[in-house]
């Protein structure tokens, strides 16, 4: 009995432990956030976010600015290497931090978003999901912008809604 007690309290000991050394992590992280030389960094910072932002202020990522069509911005930070997939990975992720942070949780269609608008970079439409930014012209500190867009039947992603019936298999001869 007594080395099973006696277990059991080091695994109480060890979890007590661990919670502290969490809850100082913690606070030493809130300071650190509460910095203004940190103001771009997340309130729960990821590890990749980190990297990005260090990644910016080694020369190796880019800051873009996106600007929604109610003409309200937001900046993201991307790498140089960067494709317009990524980018709308990084403002779906912004927007939804932004969205969480005011409102709470809310869900928003990025499918519905993304079939009827796109970003344009200096009137040009990023459509190409595989093509770099810098090839596209976007470099530190461009603005990209929401615009209303249809996809092409070339594209073969915006198609007519199908009517559905309701009775189809029952007009068929047996």
């Amino acid at each position: 009995m007594d080395s099973e007690g006696a277990s059991k309290l080091e695994e109480v000991a060890a979890y007590q432990s661990s919670e502290a050394k969490q809850a100082r992590l913690q606070s030493m992280l809130a300071a650190l956030l509460d910095d203004p030389i940190l103001a771009d960094v997340p309130r729960k910072p990821s590890l990749g976010d980190v990297d990005t932002l260090i990644n910016l202020e080694l020369g190796s990522a880019m800051r873009v600015t996106v600007v929604k069509l109610d003409s309200t911005q937001f900046d993201v930070v991307v790498l140089n290497t960067a494709t317009v997939k990524d980018l709308k990975l990084a403002v779906r992720k912004k927007i939804t931090e932004i969205e969480q942070g005011q409102m709470g949780h809310r869900h928003i269609s990025w499918k519905h978003i993304w079939e009827n608008y796109c970003l344009t970079h200096q009137s040009e439409k990023l459509i190409d999901e595989n093509s770099v930014l810098s090839s596209q012209g976007v470099r530190n500190n461009s603005k990209v912008c929401f615009s209303p867009h249809v996809m092409s039947r070339v594209h073969q992603k915006h198609s007519r809604r199908r009517k559905h019936r309701f009775f189809h298999g029952l007009s068929r001869k047996m």
